[in-house]
């Protein structure tokens, strides 16, 4: 591999290793919305009205899935995390690819 080329390969990871940095309020979960009915027989909800939506963040804990409620006045900041979190998968996996070229290359033992 011509060194220009490794060059760029060594500052896109830089890069990449930079923005890591600003993930700093990622989730690793999922995102639920629950609607429900309540136990007024003359409520709306009874006739497809359903109360809700309600945020739920489902994550892992030793194991098990545990629901987090989200308030709604939290929700684009736990929407945020999540998605910081997808960034992290990809990012992960560009160095990854970044890192196997080098190694391929050679990379003088070092990465």
């Amino acid at each position: 591999m011509p060194p220009n080329q490794t060059m760029a390969l060594q500052e896109e990871r830089h890069e990449l290793l930079h923005e890591l940095g600003g993930l700093s309020g990622l989730l690793h979960g999922t995102w639920v919305e629950r609607y429900s009915t309540c136990s007024r027989p003359g409520c709306a909800c009874h006739r497809g009205k359903r109360h809700g939506p309600r945020y739920y963040l489902v994550i892992n804990v030793d194991g098990r899935q545990r629901q987090r409620y989200v308030p709604r006045r939290l929700a684009g900041a736990v929407r945020d995390g999540l998605s910081q979190h997808r960034r992290l998968l990809e990012i992960v996996r560009r160095l990854t690819d970044l890192n196997l070229a080098l190694l391929q290359d050679g990379g003088g033992g070092t990465l």
